[in-house]
């Protein structure tokens, strides 16, 4: 023990034992969006200083739109590429995918197409440990920038981790020739993140989730962004993919920051992989997300009238009838919302809805007319 004279002994504290939290995010390097822009992919690989071969990714009638050309653009600046046409993202199908990926001994990858095409090459990506650049054909929902892969299962959708694209290349001339209803669905999608977002804090509150104000705000801007120009989003019109197609891509990379798909996935989601379980002919994803909004938000006491017109003014479908599926179906996915994926919390609670509670919902909100 120190004498009364003699200075006390300071005690050294390392930072780790201070402070022991660590996540790695990753982000696009760079992310090119406007007319003619797949023109550039060549100059962007190099930039990337990528190796000399690769695959591109892509599905049978992308491959006819983009993927075939972006293979010879490559090709033409002396790259060795091959191209993989790839079916529906099942499980299977990306086994298969990566086996001829190693086979080609593709040292990186382009992921051409819609939704699926992308997904796939994701997760090859992530599993072959190969960079990966996104060149969506469409837009259909917010997985062409977020590190988020949608795979079918045997009786339902499931989302799991796959590699965030080094580059993304959004080429709004290929995009606007996609059908408008892609886009309206990327629409709804991002449109949904308010009720995620309103689902997180709850989380928080309740159950002491960790929380990313920063994932919150890129999230909330992007859908604020779509829904305040909702009525300049039109068919036909290329103005109209630059402005949905910049939120989309922010709303995945808030995914990115977060480090999980909370900022742009709550219980609208759920409703939408539970009606995926239930309905007979499911519709896109962004669109029932979109609908599950609006039914969500009034179970928060926010603006669901607000949301819903803004959905309305793109063209997305706001009710059953217009998602193609029942009203049966509709109540049996609200009851069925909270189980999909029990250890994320939100407004659905533990419990659920009652049938009583979920068709009170469904026809107050229009989403099921009476």
């Amino acid at each position: 023990m120190a004498g009364r004279d003699e200075p006390a002994r300071a005690t050294l504290v390392s930072p780790e034992a201070m402070f022991g939290k660590a996540r790695g995010m990753v982000f696009p390097r760079v992310v090119l969006v406007g007319h003619g822009v797949l023109d550039d992919l060549a100059v962007t690989c190099r930039t990337f200083g990528f190796a000399d071969t690769g695959a591109v990714i892509t599905g049978p009638r992308t491959a006819e739109l983009a993927g075939n050309r972006a293979t010879e653009i490559l090709r033409g600046e002396g790259y060795a590429m091959s191209t993989i046409i790839a079916n529906d993202a099942t499980e299977e199908e990306v086994a298969r995918v990566e086996e001829e990926v190693r086979a080609k001994e593709a040292r990186f990858l382009i992921g051409v197409g819609g939704g699926s095409k992308i997904d796939i090459a994701k997760l090859v990506a992530a599993r072959s440990h190969v960079p990966f650049v996104s060149l969506p054909t469409s837009a259909a929902h917010d997985g062409i920038s977020s590190p988020r892969a949608s795979l079918h299962g045997a009786h339902s959708r499931v989302s799991i981790e796959g590699a965030v694209p080094i580059g993304v290349i959004a080429d709004t001339q290929l995009i606007v020739q996609a059908p408008f209803r892609l886009l309206a669905s990327g629409c709804a999608d991002v449109i949904s993140n308010l009720t995620a977002i309103l689902d997180w804090r709850l989380a928080v509150r309740l159950r002491g989730e960790e929380y990313s104000s920063t994932a919150a705000t890129l999230s909330e801007y992007a859908a604020q962004e779509i829904m305040d120009r909702a009525e300049s989003i039109k068919p036909n019109l290329e103005e109209s993919v630059w402005i949905a197609i910049r939120p989309i891509l922010v709303a995945g990379i808030s995914m990115s920051v977060a480090g999980s798909s909370r900022p742009c996935s709550g219980s609208e989601h759920l409703f939408s992989h539970a009606l995926d379980r239930i309905a007979s002919r499911p519709s896109l994803h962004g669109e029932q997300c979109g609908v599950g909004a609006i039914m969500m938000m009034y179970l928060h006491g926010g603006d669901w009238r607000r949301l819903k017109s803004a959905l309305m003014t793109i063209g997305a479908p706001t009710t059953a009838r217009e998602l193609g599926v029942s009203s049966d179906e509709v109540v049996q996915a609200l009851m069925m919302a909270h189980s999909v994926r029990p250890e994320r919390y939100t407004i659905l609670g533990d419990n659920g809805l009652t049938r009583e509670a979920a068709e009170r919902l469904a026809a107050t909100t229009g989403v099921v007319e009476t």
